[in-house]
């Protein structure tokens, strides 16, 4: 897919981190980015240094979704290239030790559907309500490509931590989600991939620098090669490759640096 100038894209969580990467990546092509993030504090100004719009979207509600489309296509057109980067979960081991009584306590039930709500949900609504759009739109091109989705897993997809089953699983789910969901929109020239970034100096990582530089340097030894953290712009150079190559379609590709997480 060719990225034109002024073509559309929509971004969710891009107001810090590998959001804000890939909003940077998507209008250094010459993209129209609309971010949806509920950072009002930084949203706003990091839309506005790249020609783009700012919505504020709560991606865990279907109506603030909807009119986070309608918002931004309302902008700039038909979005050709969604990224979502955005998500919420909690932590916490499946049954684990309870210092205020002295027993065992069991990860609840809530807990776990917030996370996967805050995750696979999250990411079904972003991608589907995109879809329906592209799929309503000329195609681009010879091959008959209405548009890219780039959803956002982990290595933890398959690498799941102690203390990650919430997130470990939402995430394997976003991949589990994939190849279904590229099958389902190969008709309508839809492709559908997936990012499994590793350990990223985003500026939740960058914080520990200073609080407990040897626990940094440790993250950093334990990448293969190179031996340091991804660069943010790194997930954004990613993310137009996959935008780019059309034979890019259901695959889940990881960005690591060779690392293989450890039980903790």
């Amino acid at each position: 897919m060719k990225l034109a100038s002024r073509m559309a894209a929509v971004v969710t969580g891009g107001a810090s981190g590998l959001g804000h990467a890939s909003v940077r990546a998507l209008a250094g092509a010459g993209l129209k980015v609309a971010i949806f993030d509920i950072n009002t504090d930084d949203g706003p100004a990091i839309a506005a240094s790249v020609g783009g719009t700012f919505h504020h979207v709560d991606i865990t509600d279907e109506q603030s979704v909807v009119d986070g489309f309608a918002a931004a296509r309302a902008a700039h057109g038909q979005e050709r290239v969604t990224v979502h980067c955005a998500m919420a979960s909690r932590r916490g081991k499946t049954v684990g030790f309870d210092k205020e009584t002295g027993g065992y306590k069991r990860l609840s039930t809530q807990d776990f559907a917030f996370g996967t709500e805050g995750i696979l949900v999250a990411s079904y609504r972003v991608a589907s309500h995109s879809a329906l759009g592209m799929a309503n739109a000329e195609p681009l091109n010879e091959d008959g490509e209405r548009g890219s989705i780039i959803l956002t897993a982990s290595v933890a997809a398959q690498d799941g931590q102690i203390g990650q089953v919430i997130y470990g699983s939402a995430k394997a789910g976003v991949n589990g989600m994939v190849l279904p969901m590229a099958r389902d929109l190969m008709d309508l020239g839809i492709r559908v991939n997936s990012i499994m970034p590793g350990i990223f100096a985003t500026p939740l990582m960058l914080g520990m620098k200073d609080r407990n530089p040897a626990m940094w340097n440790q993250l950093n030894a334990s990448v293969p090669f190179p031996k340091r953290l991804g660069d943010p712009d790194e997930f954004g150079s990613l993310v137009l490759e996959l935008a780019r190559n059309t034979y890019f379609n259901g695959q889940c590709l990881r960005l690591d640096g060779a690392i293989r997480m450890p039980p903790r």
